[in-house]
């Protein structure tokens, strides 16, 4: 796979071919692909939301109405799920949304996020994330030269204070490293700025 891989300025690029990057042929590993891109999902979700049921709402088990006379509709007490501020029937409760994702699929969900995203061209390397000060104009430059506009990951090894500092004030900019990046993230972003290290340390964890 040959990827543009950019001097740190941004401003000059040359091709890099990458020979341990994965490939893929046709759809192989797409379905994986979206069964470990629902599982990462799922495994966030709080499963905390929950509504009061019938036995849990305050009131009395008093009959509101007699049941003849009253002209209107026959009522039980006012915890009934049609009274305002009644129960609530078949409601949220709280639950386990988590899914078990295992390592063999997370290393090909990996591969065929990275294949996928390469292949539309959008994953580009830069030779390292430096900047002089650390000021989000400086960095904020950099990576306007190699990606002008929409959303962007940037990718490295391990992001120092002073880079951290410098990025962390873009709006459209989001960052990770490459021990933690995953087949979500390659999933979410358009285009994806990586370092020729953080590259290596992923291409190490999908091989």
């Amino acid at each position: 796979m040959k990827l543009k891989v950019y001097t740190t300025d941004g401003a000059t690029f040359a091709e890099k071919d990458y020979a341990t990057f994965p490939t893929f042929e046709k759809d192989k590993g797409v379905a994986l692909l979206k069964q470990t891109v629902i599982a990462y999902r799922a495994n966030q979700r709080q499963g905390t939301s929950k509504t009061k049921d019938y036995g849990e709402v305050a009131g009395s088990g008093k009959k509101i109405l007699r049941q003849k006379g009253s002209g209107g509709s026959r009522h039980g007490d006012k915890r009934a799920p049609q009274l305002y501020k009644g129960g609530v029937v078949f409601g949220p409760r709280p639950r386990d949304w988590s899914k078990t994702i295992t390592a063999r699929a997370r290393k090909i969900a990996l591969q065929r996020a990275l294949f996928d995203i390469a292949n539309d061209g959008g994953l580009d390397v830069i030779e390292r994330f430096e900047v002089a000060r650390p000021k989000t104009k400086f960095l904020n430059s950099v990576i306007e030269r190699i990606s002008p506009g929409g959303k962007v990951l940037i990718v490295d090894t391990a992001w120092t204070e002073d880079n951290a500092r410098a990025v962390r004030n873009i709006e459209r900019v989001f960052v990770t490293d490459a021990i933690s990046l995953n087949a979500l993230d390659l999933v979410r972003f358009q285009h994806v700025i990586i370092s020729e290290q953080g590259l290596a340390k992923v291409l190490e964890r999908a091989s």
